[in-house]
């Protein structure tokens, strides 16, 4: 008769998801995460599998959590320049806080795990393309509503936002970085034409 498990699987996803995030992959002991997750041994092999299985989950649950508030917050902005301006300062407050230290997990996935560990390549690859496709169609509607003009290459542009923010993530973990990294922001935004 299979064992009941008295665990929620999803909190103690999320909490294998913030043991990855601070530490890293390599640095995460199984120890690390039987402790962070409040499960024995056996549970978490039984159900998420090893170390690696658990990361893949961790990783998509974070990547998928991002990109779903990203949309959100994107579709609530009427103004192309002003969403990308609150979205650049809520991003470099985030990583002066306490909380935002541990900078973005895709990022860190990033630098830790390529070129070394290929199978995460087409997971880093898929999670740009995601990134630049929403900023891409929140700069159309800044043409479709004449904010922007017609001959902006939308593409170019996406990219371009997708990289500070993403630089954003890391230099942000500089202490006193809001005003150049703001700057780096309003110099960007003047692309926008």
């Amino acid at each position: 008769m299979p064992r009941t498990k008295t665990f929620d699987e999803q909190q103690a996803l999320e909490k294998a998801m913030h043991t990855f995030w601070r530490k890293g992959y390599h640095a995460t002991s199984m120890q690390d995460l039987v402790d962070a997750m409040g499960i024995n041994r056996a549970s978490l092999y039984d159900t998420f599998g090893g170390k690696k299985d658990l990361f893949d989950q961790a990783f998509e649950l974070y990547r998928k959590t991002n990109a779903q508030g990203l949309q959100r917050f994107l579709e609530q902005q009427d103004s192309v320049r002003d969403g990308f301006r609150q979205l650049f300062a809520m991003a470099i407050a985030e990583t002066q806080s306490e909380a935002g230290q541990k900078g973005c997990f895709v990022v860190n996935v990033t630098t830790e795990l390529l070129p070394e560990d290929r199978s995460m390549e087409g997971v880093i690859r898929a999670n740009k393309e995601g990134f630049t496709a929403v900023f891409h169609q929140f700069l159309q509607q800044g043409v479709a509503s004449g904010e922007l003009s017609a001959d902006q290459d939308l593409e170019a542009t996406a990219n371009l936002f997708f990289t500070l923010y993403n630089g954003v993530k890391v230099v942000g973990k500089i202490p006193g970085q809001e005003k150049a990294l703001m700057g780096a922001v309003e110099a960007a935004l003047g692309a926008l034409r």
